[in-house]
């Protein structure tokens, strides 16, 4: 069973996707949240196999903060939002799926969050992703054009060091003077 903790603030959206989820009898919500702190309350004590994270969220939250402490707990995130980064933050979260999205699309993404979690090889006899998300450890630095090795989330890392990675990354390629 998969469970799957929503870290959401529209209400309306959080109920539609917990009744999505739990329409899966191999899945179940262990918590509906609205802002960061109560993620990290929920995280604590449901112990959740991944968070569905909004990026934009209720008390000045934003999900990337939230996803860096769900990842120190050992929580893999998935974000959800109408505006997707245009970069990879695979240190951050698994994906991004884009809003607007069908149920079909949720329960192929749960699907292949699923498989990640557990490191099964996607079937060709699934289905196919959707075309709205996107899975980060797929992707390069820059984009889907580079691969990059899975490696599994310690949740050791901090925001900073992330940053910091991801700056020296981009210095090392040339990439601070085209911006």
């Amino acid at each position: 069973m998969l469970k799957i903790l929503i870290v959401e603030d529209d209400a309306l959206l959080a109920d539609t996707l917990r009744h999505m989820i739990e329409l899966n009898p191999l899945h179940s919500v262990t918590a509906v949240v609205d802002h960061g702190e109560a993620a990290l309350e929920a995280a604590a004590e449901r112990q959740p196999d991944i968070a569905l994270v909004d990026l934009q969220l209720a008390r000045g939250t934003t999900g990337f903060a939230v996803a860096a402490k769900l990842g120190e707990l050992g929580v893999p995130c998935l974000f959800m939002t109408g505006k997707a980064p245009s970069f990879p933050l695979p240190d951050l979260a698994l994906g991004v799926l884009a809003k607007p999205f069908s149920e079909e699309d949720l329960v192929r993404t749960l699907k292949a969050a699923e498989d990640m979690l557990k490191g099964r090889q996607r079937l060709s006899l699934r289905p196919s992703r959707p075309a709205n998300l996107r899975i980060y450890a797929e992707e390069g630095p820059d984009g889907p054009e580079e691969e990059v090795a899975i490696v599994p989330r310690t949740g050791a890392r901090t925001l900073k060091r992330r940053i910091e990675s991801w700056w020296q990354h981009r210095q090392a390629r040339g990439l601070e003077a085209a911006e």
